[in-house]
């Protein structure tokens, strides 16, 4: 591990301007490339106390041994540099987007002679229009297959069309009107070239004045008494209905826009890509990146964004990039427009949708970010060999006897002290076991409602029911022959809380894994492991000790570490959330007349939630069963008579706007 201070710049070396700075290790590989305003500012921060640093930042400036810097005019000059040298060095560091699958294309090859429509996958080529992605090459053939009817473009391969111009013979497209035969003859160049543009101008949203123009043909022609083509033209405007018919119109105003959402935890962050185009879906992608720092939304937003038109050209930058966030500078915002803007050759806007449908498409785009991050991690925990690295890591790291087969974990979820719960989560084999989970109610008989007295009093609750589980097996001995340990002799499933853990996990740090370790010995379960990760650096706190255990960024240990605390906190915040629901109905409902538990119920189950209950109407109220005109109007009186407390984040206690 190098030492930063050997190679820190000496002080006043560092120049005050905008520019791009590399950092390298002993061996000159590029480790990480960045920007900055001021790169005195900015490198002096990778030199503070070590301490101090991220771990992923601090993972960076201990394997580099060198620090170099380029100054530059403008940010727009630093934003097009850090884009070239990420994308020679390729540095370990830095965030690397790569496709989630390889997508297919419609492309048209406008670089050649005689231009040529096909699905295309790989590196994208200068000169060719590429149209997509698409989730299906099936998907593609199906609508090239019907505009080839409207736009006969050459779709064969090269071989075949130089096979055709040597016997003299079109192929059978060109016989069933498929294709204009170019190869023939029957087409110049020009005119085929003709043909492709206006293919490309139709797969580029400019289809309501083609169609128009078809169908003033159309009519036309019926009208001189011309029935052949009029019924042609007919067909053809049925086909290009149907190849716009498999794309959703989603933005009325005809908008062409890419529509970006990212969803990220501690280590990844999934991209999608909506590509709009005439107000319709016509393509999506996605991405799946390591995070090698912790970046705000508005950096990832802005290094996705150089990688994505970078590498495609300036031709598939659209008038308008709807994103969920921007890099918080107003001056990386500007610079990232402008580079954006001389790619395409026009105006650029990139901007966060507010209100009204685009702002509906991009919450849709970030559900798609959402389930693809969640899919990749489930593809990555099901595979039985990385769980068993992972449980291997586990083991070394933590000093273990074997590996934690059994891992329970502890979380407390509460909102300023009042409905204190908390929640048991159990993976065994590095997957997770539901129906072990279980729910607790903190009492409070520790002494306190905090987090580290709730911990202590869940603990003391769970390993008390282990301990008197082997108690429970010795007095059913007599029960039969096939009885064993461990399972319930009546309903022959396994006692709750009846088999030991190999590791627990409490979401938190040097606090709660002692009071946890002090619950478990009191209960006389001192040979149970017990480790605490805090979330803010993702660090592993044995007991009683003054410094963390820190694993690889990387390291499939702690990613199932990871994975069995964010279950744990999931679980807990339902379950919170439950709880007060229930409560505020309770107390809201107070003293209404005939208004008993079961009816309380009843309302929650048919309503699902005090907001409802609230917008719900009498006659309404009283279709819920056990309930009358009379009582329905009770509750609407008692509901109208307390106003709606404000919404309130239950995982960070943020007030939330109505």
């Amino acid at each position: 591990m190098a030492d930063p201070t050997t190679y820190r710049p000496a002080p006043g070396s560092i120049p005050v301007e905008p520019g791009v700075y590399r950092f390298s290790d002993a061996q000159g590989r590029v480790v990480y490339v960045g920007k900055a305003k001021s790169l005195r500012a900015r490198l002096n921060s990778y030199f503070q106390d070590l301490s101090a640093l991220h771990p992923r930042t601090f993972a960076m400036v201990t394997t580099a041994a060198k620090v170099e810097w380029t100054v530059v005019r403008t940010e727009v000059e630093a934003l097009q540099l850090e884009y070239s040298w990420i994308k020679e060095f390729d540095p370990r560091f830095n965030v690397r987007y790569r496709d989630d699958k390889s997508y297919p294309y419609l492309a048209v090859t406008l670089n050649e002679e005689f231009p040529r429509a096909m699905v295309m996958r790989g590196a994208k080529r200068r000169g060719v229009r590429y149209f997509g992605p698409y989730a299906h090459a099936w998907a593609i053939r199906e609508s090239l297959d019907q505009l080839l009817r409207v736009f006969p473009v050459r779709s064969c391969s090269k071989g075949v069309f130089n096979r055709s111009k040597q016997i003299g013979r079109p192929c059978l497209l060109g016989y069933i009107g498929k294709c204009s035969a170019p190869c023939v003859g029957r087409v110049g160049a020009d005119e085929h070239r003709d043909i492709a543009d206006d293919l490309v101008a139709f797969l580029d949203g400019k289809t309501t004045g083609y169609v128009r123009r078809l169908e003033k043909e159309m009519k036309a022609a019926a009208a001189d008494l011309d029935f052949e083509r009029a019924a042609r033209l007919r067909d053809d405007i049925a086909a290009l209905d149907r190849a716009m018919e498999a794309n959703a119109v989603v933005l009325g105003d005809g908008t062409d826009a890419d529509v970006v959402a990212l969803a990220d935890d501690a280590l990844e962050v999934a991209v999608q890509v909506f590509y709009v185009r005439g107000g319709r879906v016509r393509g999506q992608r996605g991405w799946v990146a390591d995070k090698a720092e912790d970046a705000p939304a508005g950096e990832l937003v802005e290094r996705f964004l150089l990688q994505l038109y970078g590498d495609v050209g300036g031709e598939s930058v659209p008038r308008e990039i709807l994103v969920p966030a921007l890099p918080d500078d107003a001056g990386e915002a500007a610079a990232l427009t402008e580079l954006l803007a001389e790619l395409r050759g026009g105006r650029v806007d990139i901007r966060v949708p507010q209100r009204g449908d685009k702002r509906a498409l991009l919450q849709t785009v970030a559900a798609n970010a959402k389930q693809s991050l969640n899919l990749h991690k489930t593809k990555r925990a099901s595979d039985l060999t990385t769980r068993s690295r992972a449980l291997q890591e586990v083991q070394e790291a933590l000093e273990l006897d074997e590996p934690p087969l059994r891992i329970e974990c502890y979380d407390i979820s509460n909102l300023a002290g009042t409905e204190v719960v908390a929640s048991m989560v159990v993976f065994e084999d590095g997957l997770p076991r539901k129906s072990e989970y279980r729910k607790f109610t903190v009492r409070g008989d520790q002494g306190g409602t905090d987090d580290v007295a709730s911990i202590r009093e869940v603990l003391t609750r769970r390993f008390r029911r282990l301990r008197e589980a082997p108690q429970a097996d010795q007095d059913e001995a007599g029960a039969g022959p096939e009885l064993r340990p461990g399972i319930d002799p009546e309903t022959g499933r396994p006692r709750k809380f009846a088999y030991a853990p190999g590791l627990v996990v409490v979401d938190g740090g040097q606090p709660q894994v002692n009071a946890a370790r002090q619950a478990m010995d009191e209960a006389g379960v001192s040979d149970i492991p017990v480790v605490g990760l805090a979330k803010r650096l993702e660090e592993v706190w044995p007991p009683d000790s003054d410094h963390p255990i820190i694993l690889p960024r990387t390291s499939e240990g702690l990613y199932l570490l990871q994975r069995v605390r964010d279950e744990a906190h999931r679980f807990a915040i339902t379950f919170h959330r439950q709880r007060r629901s229930t409560s505020m109905v309770d107390s809201l409902l107070d003293g209404v007349p005939g208004l008993g538990p079961a009816r309380r119920k009843a309302l929650m189950k048919e309503f699902g939630s005090l907001k409802r209950l609230r917008t719900a109407t009498m006659e309404q109220i009283a279709e819920v069963p056990g309930f009358g005109p009379a009582t329905a109007q009770a509750v609407v009186e008692a509901l109208a008579q307390r106003p709606a407390a404000p919404a309130v984040n239950t995982a960070t206690g943020e007030i939330l706007d109505p």
